[in-house]
């Protein structure tokens, strides 16, 4: 009867069907199923892996006895083919025989078979993280002390990711927040959060497993267990994490294998009620390159944005680098360090670092002539976009009035002098639209903006004074 085995398992998938609905569970778990043979009884399909069949075993196994016996009879028996990894190179996929009268597995040949990490074994899984050739280190979970959420300045740009952050510490896995993406651009903070949930859970649960690592650091690990022949062991070691922090999952893009090997890691994880966290520089939708059904994983709990810190947050975050350290620095040294790198928290923390340095080195006090000459130095090594907000301030700071009297209504000369400056400088050096910038100046219209940069314009050519003040800060601008 070899012949009609499709037949056979199309009848089992429509009774399955019929049992489950159009479920993602029929989906996922019966769908990639593949039928090989029929022979005496024994209906053989072939799973993807060692964990697809453990899963059908331990949550299906009621539903696939009924099914075989419907089909072929009380006689009827299942037997399971495993697809194995590629460090099998061309071996044929081996077999487990399963009578539906016994969930009891027997094999047919000998083969290294997972553990089971809920049973007592002696069999100790090796570490991935203890590199041959080099001196066995304690297992530690790699987490930066220092990236905690006392050091991690909240604000409108992060508070989402922070709270759900929090919340994740407070009762992993018990969430709605399983897994919990984060993402943004470089340089917001998104690994420090990460790495602060991680030392927020074994503050609260030291008897949990928790474990940070890199994708990249991940994908390597993979390729080794390939290499070494140990790629169940290389799958049990992370099945043992209570919470696993994996940062910046968009390197696995393209890598279908390790993408593989992660799903079945994450379906082991997330059935348990362990916590997943995930950081990526993209939002799931954007994630090119990733299987459809890892990506809809990722959508299962939620995905948190941080997004560019406003002014505030950005002064914020350096009262607390610098409160952290035991230093003062001038309140007009913070806020100009604050307007001049607004797009990357790590590149801001790194102008600090800089003009600490200078001051040190050459003996000379943080002035704010001083922070002009490194960020001058600085901003010419990093890639940016003047922002509308640096632009104010350098504005201002040249006429010496405060920034909020560019939003005032009030219409004194010297304040309407700069605020157009402000207009005239902000539609040369951005991209911003006309609309946005006249927002961000008072709440002013498109036509007011259009105004104000036809009137600097203007005095330009017929003030030589006017054109003097323009030419100043030109070259504060590096024009």
């Amino acid at each position: 009867m070899d012949f009609d085995y499709n037949i056979v398992w199309k009848n089992c998938l429509n009774i399955i069907q019929d049992n489950l609905g159009n479920s993602q569970s029929f989906k996922t778990w019966f769908e990639p199923i593949k039928p090989i043979k029929l022979e005496n009884n024994v209906l053989t399909i072939q799973v993807p892996s060692q964990f697809f069949y453990e899963w059908l075993e331990e949550h299906y196994i009621g539903l696939l006895k009924k099914t075989i016996k419907k089909e072929l009879g009380i006689n009827g028996r299942l037997e399971y083919s495993i697809i194995m990894d590629n460090s099998n190179f061309g071996n044929e996929p081996f077999t487990i025989k399963v009578p539906t009268s016994n969930k009891k597995a027997t094999q047919n040949q000998a083969v290294n078979m997972p553990l089971d990490i809920n049973n007592n074994s002696s069999k100790e899984i090796p570490n991935p993280f203890i590199i041959p050739g080099l001196k066995k280190i304690k297992v530690n979970s790699q987490l930066i002390d220092h990236y905690s959420f006392e050091s991690f300045v909240e604000g409108d740009c992060n508070r989402l990711a922070r709270s759900a952050g929090y919340a994740v510490a407070e009762n992993p896995g018990k969430t709605a927040f399983n897994p919990l993406l984060i993402y943004s651009s470089v340089g917001l903070g998104k690994t420090h959060l990460a790495h602060a949930i991680g030392i927020q859970v074994k503050n609260n649960f030291p008897e949990k497993t928790v474990l940070y690592v890199s994708t990249e650091q991940f994908i390597q690990q993979y390729i080794e267990s390939i290499r070494n022949n140990n790629h169940n062991d290389f799958i049990h070691f992370y099945q043992m994490m209570d919470v696993l922090i994996l940062d910046d999952i968009q390197f696995l893009a393209g890598k279908e294998k390790t993408q593989d090997v992660f799903f079945h890691i994450f379906n082991y994880l997330h059935q348990r009620g362990k916590q997943i966290i995930i950081t990526s520089d993209k939002a799931p939708v954007e994630m090119n390159g990733m299987e459809p059904r890892l990506i809809s994983r990722f959508k299962w709990g939620l995905s948190a944005d941080l997004q560019i810190p406003n002014i505030e947050t950005r002064i914020a975050i350096l009262q607390k680098r610098l409160y952290n350290d035991g230093i003062e620095m001038p309140s007009e040294v913070i806020e100009y360090l604050a307007y001049s790198i607004t797009n990357n928290v790590r590149e801001l923390e790194g102008a600090l670092i800089s003009l600490l340095a200078q001051s040190s080195l050459n003996n000379k006090i943080i002035t704010l002539d001083l922070a002009r000459q490194m960020i001058d130095k600085f901003v010419k090594n990093t890639s940016r976009e003047i922002s509308i907000d640096f632009i104010q301030k350098i504005v201002c700071d040249y006429f010496n009035i405060s920034v909020d009297k560019i939003a005032s209504k009030t219409r004194k000369r010297d304040v309407v002098q700069a605020r157009q400056m402000a207009m005239y400088f902000s539609k040369k050096l951005t991209k911003s639209s006309l609309a946005s910038i006249g927002n961000q100046c008072g709440n002013k219209d498109h036509a007011t903006v259009l105004h104000a940069c036809k009137t600097v314009s203007n005095l330009i050519d017929t003030d030589k004074s006017y054109k003097i003040y323009v030419a100043e800060l030109e070259k504060k601008f590096n024009l």
